[in-house]
């Protein structure tokens, strides 16, 4: 179970969250505080696995308790919560394991329990960030939301769940930068990610490939690859 903290200057938004958390099965219990200095406090008495802080609150901010969350020898995982993007680079910087806006809404809070619960499992290091630009507005978004890249030229556009950004990146560069990260060349076009993927058929007269909702095709060029990646994932009975 996830003991969490939510903290917010206003007492209806700390409900609403709190009210969201507490259908998730995987959290706990629900630490509440309605300002910096309240959070700060309840993370030095209490135990708490991850905090969901409102970025703007006055006099301690968000920010500054998540400063100071990071001298901390056992530090929680860190969320912030906020109507806005502009803290979206400071906060990542500051190591959070996500980014959620106002108003949250319950599938994305889930994702984010979600995030939670592997990395408090796994103890592994925080996602790895993208600078993407939309829209005039600079945000980041974490690499394993993306579900597949598609080639645009000179560009590379990302597809997540909630939207897709398009970067001036070429595919072929991506392909070998993310080919650690799971992300395989499925056809001149398309890069996906395997852990998205949700089925492919390979011995259609055209292969395919289920991303996300999203039917792409497998190339024959890339098929061969596609089958290897695909058969070092099966399970296998012991010798």
């Amino acid at each position: 179970m996830i003991n969490v903290l939510v903290a917010d200057d206003e007492i209806p938004a700390v409900e609403e969250l709190a009210y969201l958390l507490g259908k998730d099965d995987r959290i706990g219990v629900i630490h509440r505080a309605t300002s910096g200095a309240e959070a700060l406090r309840a993370l030095n008495t209490e135990s708490i696995d991850a905090a969901f802080l409102d970025i703007h609150m006055p006099a301690v901010s968000g920010l500054d308790v998540a400063r100071a969350i990071t001298r901390s020898s056992k530090p929680p995982a860190v969320v912030f919560v906020t109507a806005d993007e502009d803290c979206a680079l400071e906060a990542f910087e500051l190591a959070a394991v996500d980014y959620l806006l106002k108003p949250v809404r319950a599938e994305r809070l889930s994702r984010s329990v979600g995030r939670i619960s592997e990395l408090l499992r796994d103890g592994g290091p925080a996602p790895e960030m993208i600078t993407v630009d939309q829209g005039g507005t600079t945000r980041m978004i974490r690499r394993d939301d993306v579900t597949y890249v598609q080639a645009q030229g000179d560009y590379a556009r990302l597809h997540t769940a909630d939207a897709s950004y398009l970067i001036r990146v070429p595919l072929a560069d991506l392909e070998q930068q993310w080919a650690e990260a799971g992300f395989i060349r499925t056809h001149r076009s398309y890069l996906v990610a395997l852990k998205h993927v949700q089925s492919m058929k390979l011995a259609a007269d055209k292969p395919s490939v289920s991303v996300a909702g999203a039917g792409l095709p497998i190339s024959r060029r890339h098929l061969p690859n596609v089958r290897e990646k695909l058969e070092a994932t099966r399970i296998r009975p012991q010798a």
